[in-house]
């Protein structure tokens, strides 16, 4: 086999239409864009959106709702859910409870803004947890454990 002699197989390869190269080619005269109008120009086309001069139906409704760019989103975590993973082994309650020692636990997948801890569930265990925002429900369960939460 040489270089020279290497071919693509049959139909791998198709021949461009070549537009406006007279009668004979059968893309001759309008070139297979039909007679005259906007769609027989080059670069003019109707929107896909147009409606024939009727108000669009993205400018009939009302547009409603805000996304704020700047809006952080914590990752959150249960107070029962932290006594199952302290029971489970996964997390040492001696150590200090973290966004970093959750990650490292593998029970967290993303950093995100920060940690916050909810109350939902039961603490028995005295923890120490460092976390970005937590409600006061889970300060008092914590605290009533004999824990104690503080802000990174």
């Amino acid at each position: 086999m040489k270089l020279n002699a290497l071919m693509d197989n049959n139909g791998a390869r198709q021949d461009i239409k070549r537009l406006g190269r007279g009668m004979g080619s059968g893309y001759g005269k309008t070139s297979g864009r039909g007679n005259k109008g906007q769609k027989a120009r080059s670069g003019s086309r109707k929107q896909a959106t147009f409606q024939g001069g009727q108000m669009p139906i993205l400018r009939r409704f009302p547009k409603f709702g805000f996304n704020n760019p700047f809006a952080k989103q914590y990752a959150t975590i249960n107070l029962g859910d932290i006594e199952k993973f302290i029971a489970a082994g996964k997390i040492d309650a001696t150590k200090e409870i973290s966004i970093d020692s959750l990650l490292s636990a593998k029970i967290l997948n993303r950093r995100m803004d920060g940690l916050k801890v909810l109350a939902k569930g039961e603490i028995k265990t005295a923890v120490n947890i460092v976390a970005t925002k937590w409600s006061a429900s889970a300060e008092k369960a914590i605290v009533k454990a004999g824990g104690k939460i503080q802000a990174k």
